[in-house]
C-alpha cells in the first residue's frame, strides 16, 4: 500500500480527495481535518488527475465520487487497482439508479466500500455522516489491496486451492445464510450471479454496508443475477429463489420462513450481525441450512458458522486468495467451523450441488 502516513501506526492517515464539485471537496477536507489523525495530501477535480496524483503522492487512502469529468471515478479506480494500487472509499450522492449502479461497479474492480456523500444542507446528518467517514478511512487505510485487473481471478486460472466438499445432512436442506462485509457486493455478485433461476432454495444475506445503500444493492445484484434479489422485509415469508438482504440498523433472524429485524445487541460492533443470522438459521434448520462466510474485515460470523457448523450444516468460507479482506473467513476456518475453503467463483455452483443432494 502506498505512503508512509500509517507504516509505523502512529503517523497521520494519509488522503487524497477526487470529487469534481469544489464544495464536496471542501467538506470533506474540513470533515478529515477535523480528526487528528488523518491528513489531506491533495485533491482531485477529475479522474485523470486522481490517478495521477495517486501515483505521484502515494497516499494511503482515496476517497472517490463517481461521475466525474474527463475520467469518471470507475475509470479512474480501475486504473488505479491496476497500477497503484490503493483503498478506494467511493462516496457516493447517488442512493438509487444508475449512479448507484455505478458505484457498486467500482466495487466490483477493487474500491473497498461505499458511503453517502454529506449534504451541507443537512447538518444534523452532515455530522452523522462525517463521523462515519472518518471511521470507514481510519479502517480501509489499513487493508492490504492488491492488483486488481479484470480477469485476473477467472475461473480455471493457476492452481486452486484443495478442499473437502461439505455434504448434505439428512433430508433435503431448506435454506442458505451468508455473512459478508468488506469487498461482500462483489463477492455476492460472483456467488448468487452463479445460481441458476430455479434455485430451489432461498437465500438470506447479512452484508455490511453503509446506511442507504441496502436498496441500491439489491437492484444491483438483481440485475446481474438469475434468482431474484430483494431487501428483505420484518415478517414476510422466504420464497425459494429469492436472496434476502439486511436492512442496515437492525439484526436479520430467520424464524421458520419468516424474517424477522431484531435489534442489536448492546456493544455490538457489526449490524447486521452475520452471527445473529447464523444462530438464527441453527434454530430454524439445524442441520437442513447452509452457511457460507464471504469477504470482510473482523470475525463476525465466525462464531454462528460454528455453531451451523457442530449442528451437522453444511459450511463454507472463502478463500484467502480471491477475498479483498481475509479476516471474517479466516476467523471462522482458524474456529474450526469450515467444512470447505473455495475461491469466490466456486462457492456458488457448490452451493448448488448440496442443494441438489438428498
Amino acid at each position: 500500500m502506498g505512503g508512509n502516513g500509517i507504516a509505523g501506526g502512529s503517523e497521520r492517515i494519509r488522503v487524497l480527495i477526487a470529487d469534481d464539485s469544489l464544495v464536496a471537496r471542501e467538506m470533506l477536507t474540513q470533515i478529515l481535518l477535523s480528526d487528528e489523525g488523518i491528513e489531506v495530501v491533495g485533491t482531485a477535480s477529475n479522474g485523470q488527475e486522481a490517478v495521477d496524483m495517486v501515483a505521484r503522492l502515494r497516499p494511503d487512502l482515496v476517497t472517490m465520487d463517481v461521475h466525474m469529468p474527463k475520467m469518471d471515478g470507475l475509470e479512474a479506480t480501475e486504473r488505479i487497482m491496476a497500477y497503484t494500487p490503493t483503498p478506494i472509499l467511493v462516496v457516493s450522492s447517488s442512493v438509487y439508479g444508475e449512479g448507484m449502479g455505478r458505484a457498486f461497479d467500482a466495487l466490483a474492480i477493487g474500491a473497498l466500500e461505499v458511503i453517502k456523500k454529506p449534504e451541507p444542507r443537512d447538518w444534523a446528518a452532515l455530522e452523522v455522516i462525517g463521523r462515519d467517514i472518518i471511521r470507514r478511512v481510519k479502517i480501509l487505510a489499513r487493508v492490504k489491496v492488491i492488483t486488481h485487473i479484470r480477469g485476473r481471478r477467472s475461473p480455471g486460472h493457476g492452481p486452486q486451492p484443495t478442499h473437502v466438499k461439505p455434504t448434505a445432512g439428512a433430508g433435503r436442506l431448506q435454506l442458505v445464510a451468508v455473512g459478508s462485509s468488506t469487498g461482500g457486493p462483489s463477492a455476492l455478485l460472483n456467488v448468487l450471479g452463479r445460481l441458476p433461476a430455479d434455485f430451489r432454495l432461498p437465500i438470506v444475506i447479512a452484508q455490511h454496508i453503509a446506511e442507504g445503500f441496502v436498496p441500491g444493492l439489491a437492484s444491483w445484484l438483481d440485475a446481474g443475477c438469475k434468482i431474484n434479489v430483494v431487501p428483505a422485509e420484518d415478517g414476510k415469508s422466504v420464497v425459494p429463489g429469492t436472496a434476502y438482504i439486511a436492512a442496515t440498523g437492525a439484526n436479520l433472524e430467520i424464524d421458520g420462513v419468516t424474517t424477522r429485524f431484531t435489534d442489536p445487541k448492546a456493544g455490538q460492533l457489526y449490524i447486521p450481525s452475520a452471527d445473529t443470522l447464523f444462530e438464527s438459521a441453527v434454530r430454524s434448520y439445524g442441520r437442513r441450512a447452509i452457511g457460507v462466510l464471504l469477504t470482510g474485515m473482523g470475525a463476525d460470523g465466525a462464531s454462528g458458522l460454528k455453531r451451523m457448523h457442530d449442528a451437522g450444516a453444511p459450511t463454507i468460507c472463502q478463500d484467502e486468495a480471491t477475498s479483498t479482506v481475509w479476516g471474517m473467513p479466516k476467523a471462522a476456518i482458524d474456529a474450526g467451523a469450515a467444512d470447505a475453503v473455495l475461491p469466490v467463483h466456486e462457492i456458488g455452483p457448490e452451493i448448488e450441488r448440496i442443494a441438489d443432494a438428498v
